[in-house]
């Protein structure tokens, strides 16, 4: 209805205010880059960035968004000194850009000892949705934005496998029951109260049924839905695929100390095998074809927008 849209862009709340929802792309700032080595890793950026630009452009999700302000900035991680805003796509590295961004805050002397809790369970870094509405917009045009992604069957995999075949005190008994529930017909009576040995197949029944016995979670959500990359601009957008070199060209990009580099380990389950293309098929031949293209139609979005090449 005209009105209600007329009212929605006048209210001062409105979500988009202030928001840079403007075509135009702002060149990165390299005047901090230091050396010649980074040309490959700049062409690359360059070619991400124009290319979601130019999607975003055609898809214009803009008239179908009614999401206030600050629920689309909640996984946006704050780091002040720097002038860094990092949106959390969990199974995408997340956990090392947190030690990172704890290093660049000066919370920390170096990302090698920081455990995984203190990572994820210590209050340390502030979110973008804690800071009032003019201190959102603020940072939102003037602080380097960034996401980094992941091949989105891969990060999904990679999700079953960190929550569901390692013991977990949250993922088991809250979304393992009821999984199992549902969509396990003979199951046995300690499945049922531990919510243990879910299988992959259950999962994505789970994934892609519109009726789900229990929410999302941000482990297995979309990232169009996580960092709405079309409603906000990202100034620099880093693979997983090529994660050292993009998150160490970017820590040059916004002058970072010298010695500061991205960590290399894995962060948990460290014996395990990555999750890797051939660990991927191996997982989606437990689905039928039916249920492996409706999961992809589920990430279609994230495969468009970050230009990943379909199953």
């Amino acid at each position: 209805s005209q009105q209600s849209d007329q009212q929605l862009s006048e209210s001062p709340l409105s979500p988009f205010r202030g928001v840079d929802l403007s075509p135009a792309l702002h060149p990165l700032n390299k005047t901090l880059v230091k050396g010649g080595k980074w040309k490959d890793v700049d062409n690359a950026q360059e070619k991400r960035r124009s290319f979601l630009h130019d999607f975003c452009k055609k898809y214009n999700s803009r008239k179908k968004l009614r999401t206030h302000l600050v629920h689309l900035v909640s996984r946006i991680y704050v780091e002040d000194r720097h002038k860094v805003l990092y949106c959390e796509v969990p199974k995408a590295g997340c956990s090392n850009w947190k030690r990172v961004l704890m290093v660049l805050n000066g919370l920390a002397a170096s990302a090698h000892n920081i455990s995984h809790d203190d990572v994820h369970y210590g209050k340390h870094l502030r979110k973008l949705d804690s800071y009032d509405l003019k201190g959102i917009y603020t940072r939102l045009n003037t602080y380097t934005k960034t996401i980094f992604v992941r091949d989105p069957m891969e990060r999904l995999v990679s999700a079953f496998r960190d929550k569901f075949e390692h013991p977990n005190s949250y993922y088991h008994p809250v979304f393992g029951k009821a999984i199992i529930k549902k969509y396990r017909h003979n199951a046995n009576e300690e499945a049922l109260k531990t919510g243990s040995g879910v299988k992959f197949k259950e999962f994505i029944q789970y994934l892609l049924d519109s009726h789900r016995p229990i929410g999302m979670d941000i482990h297995w959500e979309q990232v169009s839905k996580l960092c709405y990359p079309c409603l906000i601009n990202y100034d620099f957008i880093g693979k997983f695929e090529t994660l050292e070199e993009d998150a160490n060209y970017f820590l040059q990009l916004v002058g970072a100390p010298a010695e500061l580099k991205f960590p290399k380990f894995k962060d948990r389950h460290s014996s395990d095998e990555r999750t890797s293309a051939e660990v991927v098929r191996q997982y989606l031949k437990e689905l039928s074809k039916e249920e492996r293209q409706l999961t992809f139609n589920f990430y279609y979005l994230d495969y468009l927008m970050f230009n990943y090449t379909s199953p």
